[in-house]
């Protein structure tokens, strides 16, 4: 669940003020009876948790005590996930979903947090709740004693929109309430240590003229930082957008990340970046297995439903995806396997150590605009003009083999995240490759997923050759993936063309 709130500073004077003109006509504000909420909040003994925006509290008075708030991409809001259980038993799944942040650190008590709550619900005509007005008078508790005392007041939406929380935001403003950012109780409760850098380093700003050491050091942040964002949203199983997942993104992020160390490998230290590649391939194949399922129950009703002239026996669609669903939930259950692992833990700590201090070469001190270029030329000149395992893509023959479209689009792959990696700073003429190369990365990937779940459908009615059919729905479904085929193979050497245009390519050496 997305919680979104704005958290306000008041002085102990303060009086909430009349809200009954932010709601819509008809409406009403509810005041709710007074609780007490006292928090036991866990991390680690150096506050790894509250450093990186991360809390697992247990809050006696909740009906569900145990909760987990995790950050997210959308700034005002976090993940917020809550579970049953008794205080002094920490649910596993909870300890789980911080293993990036705490990394396997055992967790202990560092906050309790005690809260008298007036809150106030605001409702429309029809009496839905809207938002959610808690002023909170909390007391930071040291044992028995009130180290600290603090008011503060909550506005969390609901079932209302952003131009609400705005009215209620003027209304406090005026009444004296000062907006506080999005500071966690347990956090002013800690003090200054829980607010310091988190472990995990994000990327910079680059200097006007960056080193190659600025840009590589850059690259491995934002790629480690957008592996370990996802890793508590693919325990969850939970969706990323509207049309994407957790276990895409975060696969998406290790061979991305595993790219962009292949691309400057010749700026790292090789005993250092190969283990490190090594075990991000490990990961990218455990969670590939689940995206590949993902990928193909999608597929699958998508190409079904390709014809509404022609349509297919739904009973056969539905049991080829029966199989599919099965072959998904087992790659699942490998991916928590392998999030679980000891491997892994030890791969997050590397992670994280590689954001603080990337072992670099000496060659990494070189302007970027000067040693950039170099690194991508070598990617570029072998899907450009193909090796002795692939073709160059200019040549690519549309009656080739399945296999030989599949190895350009696995060079052009390489290529583009290489592009990707130096458009930022370099500019110009990269970013215009980098652009035209994901439109020809597009097609083939296209073909790719095609190709595969042709091969999928005809092996699914093959298992069983009994049911008759099963086999004519999969050999259509199978004919009509190679029509998207044959259209991809028609559409390449235009796109292909489109790369070399104008100066697309003038920067490589």
């Amino acid at each position: 669940m997305l919680e979104e709130e704005r958290k306000y500073e008041v002085d102990e004077n303060f009086t909430l003020p009349d809200l009954s003109a932010t709601v819509p006509p008809g409406g009403r504000v509810l005041a709710l009876p007074p609780v007490t909420l006292t928090a036991t909040y866990l991390d680690t003994t150096d506050l790894r948790l509250a450093r990186a925006g991360v809390s697992l509290r247990h809050r006696k008075g909740d009906p569900l005590p145990w909760t987990v708030k995790l950050p997210s991409d959308v700034p005002g809001t976090r993940h917020e996930i809550s579970r049953p259980g008794k205080r002094r038993e920490t649910p596993a799944e909870l300890t789980a979903l911080v293993t990036a942040y705490s990394r396997g650190v055992p967790l202990v008590p560092a906050a309790v947090v005690r809260s008298v709550r007036h809150a106030y619900e605001l409702r429309d005509d029809a009496d839905r709740v809207l938002a959610e007005i808690a002023d909170d008078a909390v007391s930071v508790l040291d044992g028995d004693r009130v180290r600290k005392r603090f008011r503060e007041v909550e506005v969390e939406r609901k079932g209302g929109d952003g131009d609400l929380l705005d009215r209620v935001e003027a209304v406090l403003g005026e009444a004296g309430a000062v907006a506080g950012g999005f500071t966690p109780k347990h956090v002013r409760a800690l003090g200054k240590a829980a607010a310091g850098p988190a472990d995990l380093v994000a990327p910079t700003e680059l200097p006007g003229k960056p080193s190659a050491a600025d840009v590589v050091t850059n690259a491995i942040r934002r790629g480690v930082g957008r592996v370990l964002a996802h890793d508590p949203l693919v325990r969850l199983r939970q969706p990323v957008g509207d049309d994407d997942t957790a276990v895409h993104q975060m696969r998406v992020g290790c061979r991305r990340l595993r790219s962009d160390l292949r691309t400057f490998r010749s700026l790292l230290r090789p005993e250092w970046v190969d283990p490190l590649r090594d075990e991000l391939k490990w990961l990218a194949d455990v969670l590939g297995a689940a995206r590949d399922a993902e990928v193909l129950r999608a597929r699958l009703h998508v190409t079904a439903d390709a014809d509404p002239l022609s349509h297919l026996d739904r009973a056969a669609v539905d049991r080829i995806d029966a199989v599919l669903e099965r072959r998904h939930e087992q790659a699942l259950t490998s991916v928590d396997e392998a999030l679980g692992s000891e491997r892994y833990a030890a791969l997050v700590e590397a992670l994280v150590a590689a954001t603080r201090e990337p072992q670099l070469t000496g060659a990494a001190r070189g302007r970027a605009v000067d040693v950039l270029p170099k690194l991508v030329a070598k990617p570029w000149r072998r899907l450009a003009h193909g090796g002795k395992d692939s073709d160059a893509a200019a040549d690519l023959d549309p009656l080739a083999p399945d296999e030989r479209w599949h190895a350009v689009r696995i060079n052009g792959k390489k290529a583009r995240y290489a592009v990707d990696a130096v458009a930022p700073v370099l500019g110009g003429g990269a970013r215009k490759l980098a652009k035209s190369l994901s439109r020809v990365q597009e097609l083939l990937g296209e073909h790719q997923d095609a190709a595969v779940a042709a091969e999928t459908w005809l092996g699914v009615a093959a298992d069983d050759p009994t049911d008759h059919a099963l086999a004519v729905t999969a050999g259509r479904l199978a004919e009509r993936e190679r029509t998207t085929i044959r259209r991809v193979r028609a559409e390449f050497p235009d796109a292909w063309r489109g790369t070399t245009k104008g100066s697309r390519t003038d920067w490589l050496p």
